[in-house]
């Protein structure tokens, strides 16, 4: 399977590229400034380059992006206006975007619109949810948002996961098993356009 990767070199696309390729798959691995990713074919390009978009999507069967809002304060305008072109863009690949917890829920409330939600992540999260409900009023394209638990960080690469939909699927996953429930879904698709949420194991 053609896999391209945007964010490759990020904490979850750096594992997402590893997984696809300890799996078999051809991947290619979208970064800024084109970074040359063992085992892949590089290409540089902005989430907002809809040229570049548009030529994935016909030459790859999957698209994945694990890119993220500024972090350092910038505006998160241009990255909604890109997704908002993204989800407007008919193309014969499936989209796999990485999403955030903040977005998902627990008894109908979204985590960040929780009282006790970290104000340093709300912009982040924010977006993130606006992100998704662009996706649940599309047609025309096949597309899953991934979301991690709360806290994800590099740990280890157990195979086992737990997974749920709208709500957090556990308080915990590692960026190893949530790579392996991507290549997972991409390689046997059970949440098409729909979320899928996921956790590492207890």
């Amino acid at each position: 399977m053609k896999i391209a990767v945007y964010g490759a070199t990020g904490m979850v696309g750096t594992e997402v590229v590893a997984e696809a390729i300890s799996r078999g798959h051809e991947v290619t691995a979208v970064t800024r400034s084109g970074t040359e990713v063992a085992g892949t074919t590089a290409v540089a390009a902005e989430l907002n380059d809809a040229a570049t978009y548009r030529d994935l999507g016909k030459n790859n069967d999957v698209i994945v992006i694990s890119v993220p809002p500024s972090r350092t304060g910038g505006d998160h305008q241009e990255y909604l206006d890109a997704f908002e072109e993204i989800t407007e863009t008919l193309t014969p690949a499936r989209l796999i975007v990485v999403g955030g917890a903040g977005a998902t829920e627990v008894n109908g409330v979204r985590l960040v619109d929780s009282p006790d939600f970290p104000e340093a992540y709300k912009a982040e999260a924010l977006t993130a949810a606006a992100v998704y409900d662009m996706f649940t009023s599309v047609s025309g394209i096949t597309w899953t948002v991934v979301a991690p638990a709360p806290v994800i960080a590099p740990g280890r690469r157990t195979g086992s996961y737990t997974q749920g939909t709208d709500s957090p699927a556990g308080d915990f996953v590692s960026s190893q098993d949530f790579a392996v429930a991507i290549l997972d879904e991409i390689e046997t698709p059970a949440h098409e356009n729909r979320r899928l949420t996921v956790a590492s194991e207890k």
